[in-house]
């Protein structure tokens, strides 16, 4: 909650700033895929518009990968630029922009039992803590449709719907082991089999629901 009321904070700023230049801007909030988010809309000449959003959330999870259990905290955070155009003057959209993509997962595994790392066995004395990292481009586009023109001059009030694709690319994984014998070959083999094993996230589904005012 602390996270959605600085992005509410930072967009209202905004918006304030931009009704100098923009008869008509729109402020909103979302939830889908990307976590939740504030959005700021404004209308650049007849049927498009711009959009700048903030999306943010985290939670914790448990997952086993190559047979080792790992406590994971997925990140979500990306902050979108998009543009949006009305083909048909109504409420569909066609959207494309980029995204500053800080989306990640951190993981960390404390084995009890001996476990294979990269084809070989190690035990929970070489082992230690193992920690691993999954990280995507910085930079991804993005595009997709949707429903809903938030600085539509027919109400104050509107509902907004996303769906889209994020093209984040393949993910990298790093992986590091306390105990300190475990070799390096063995963890990069272990890097590229979670690598593999995730690849189809390279593009990621965006969905959402807003609600939206203009002012």
């Amino acid at each position: 909650m602390k996270k959605l009321r600085a992005i509410l904070s930072i967009l209202v700023t905004m918006g304030t700033l931009t009704t100098a230049q923009a008869a008509d801007f729109a402020l909103g909030v979302k939830g889908g895929t990307l976590g939740l988010g504030a959005e700021l809309t404004t209308s650049i000449v007849s049927n498009l518009n711009v959009r700048l959003g903030l999306n943010s959330y985290s939670y914790d999870y448990t997952t086993t990968e190559s047979g080792i259990d790992y406590d994971a905290e997925l990140d979500l955070g990306t902050t979108a630029l998009l543009l949006d155009w009305h083909p048909f003057s109504g409420r569909f959209r066609i959207s494309a922009g980029i995204m500053k993509n800080d989306n990640g997962i951190n993981m960390s595994a404390t084995p009890t039992t001996n476990q294979i790392i990269g084809g070989t066995s190690y035990t929970p004395a070489q082992i230690g803590t193992l920690t691993g990292k999954i990280g995507f481009k910085d930079t991804a586009p993005y595009v997709g449709i949707g429903f809903g023109n938030a600085v539509s001059k027919n109400k104050r009030i509107g509902f907004t719907l996303d769906i889209g694709v994020l093209i984040q690319d393949s993910p990298e994984v790093t992986l590091s082991a306390s105990g300190g014998a475990v070799s390096l070959v063995d963890l990069g083999a272990e890097e590229a089999q979670l690598e593999s094993d995730i690849s189809e996230f390279d593009v990621y589904p965006v969905i959402s629901l807003g609600v939206s005012y203009r002012f």
